[in-house]
């Protein structure tokens, strides 16, 4: 049943699309505007009574050369913090809500992560909104070579993996990032750039025969971490 309440969603690349997680949303009965910014479409001066979704993308939160959009996604995700508006940033989003609000991102900064990886939830998620009630370790798919290196003062930690310490954090009482893909299904791994993986150390199909294992395991678990997030915005 639909509650009335819209998101706005960031798309910052044409393959970054909300996937599974713009599916949960609307089912919970979201409203979801889209805004294809890496094809021109204008971001909105305000968010009004909008949450913020900021999807992934393959440059750093203040690289505005490449991405002359992210000033206003950046603003935009000021408004939010400063408004109490819902925030879910994912890989970028999360990336650029840690920059907003006072955190160090790093470009190719430790060790990359492809595919299907544990990520693993600290004693502070077990009384988080959103991360509360998972496994102690959730598989979600990951493809950064970037980082955050500092979280923002008085950012909440929530979840690392071998790899990569800040996979998941929240700013004040409704704003989460998240370096992984909740939104990303196995089928993604199987169409990423071959000869880019193995560049980088990783086998293709290795990766996505790890996803399609993992798949029934993080699909229930970040569906539920979607939904509650979209409890959150039905309550305003």
């Amino acid at each position: 049943m639909a509650t009335g309440r819209k998101v706005l969603v960031v798309q910052n690349t044409p393959g970054g699309g909300p996937g599974r997680v713009g599916g949960w949303l609307r089912e919970a009965g979201l409203g979801l505007d889209v805004v294809r910014a890496y094809a021109g479409e204008p971001l909105p001066v305000s968010l009004g009574s909008r949450a913020l979704v900021v999807l992934g993308g393959g440059f750093l939160p203040d690289e505005d050369g490449r991405a002359p959009w992210l000033p206003a996604v950046r603003r935009l995700t000021g408004q939010a913090l400063e408004g109490g508006n819902p925030v879910l940033g994912i890989c970028l989003g999360g990336q650029l809500l840690a920059h907003v609000a006072g955190g160090r991102v790093r470009g190719r900064f430790g060790e990359p992560e492809c595919g299907s990886t544990p990520v693993r939830l600290r004693a502070e998620a077990r009384r988080d909104p959103l991360f509360g009630g998972l496994s102690a370790v959730v598989p979600a798919i990951e493809r950064h070579v970037d980082a955050i290196a500092e979280l923002p003062p008085g950012a909440v930690w929530l979840a690392d993996s071998e790899r990569c310490r800040y996979q998941g954090f929240r700013v004040g009482e409704c704003a989460w990032g998240v370096q992984f893909h909740p939104e990303a299904v196995a089928a993604d791994v199987r169409g990423w750039d071959r000869d880019w993986l193995r560049a980088r150390g990783f086998d293709p199909d290795r990766l996505y025969d790890r996803a399609v294992a993992d798949e029934p395991v993080s699909s229930a678990a970040w569906a539920a971490f979607t939904r509650r997030f979209a409890g959150i915005v039905a309550r305003g």
